[in-house]
């Protein structure tokens, strides 16, 4: 599995580590992605998504439905569980 973030679809980023000296050495910044249930109340289900910090916060926010509904119209495939 790639490690990308379900709901936003977003991935790691290419970028240089700069050392003291001003040397270049190529990295990836990885996502902080957490595996998460959530409970979802109009399907009366629980689903497993592997999310961002980020994406928790904006769950916490607006709601699992909310953000599963912006989602979906988006083009996203949420899996089923």
């Amino acid at each position: 599995m790639s490690r990308k973030d379900d709901i936003t679809g977003k991935g790691a980023l290419n970028g240089y580590r700069s050392s003291k000296s001003n040397n270049k050495t190529k990295h990836r910044f990885q996502l902080n992605l957490q595996k998460r249930r959530f409970y979802v109340p109009e399907e009366d289900r629980w689903i497993t998504l592997k999310v961002s910090a980020k994406t928790v916060r904006t769950i916490n926010k607006k709601g699992i439905s909310a953000v599963l509904k912006d989602a979906r119209k988006n083009g996203t495939l949420i899996k089923e569980v």
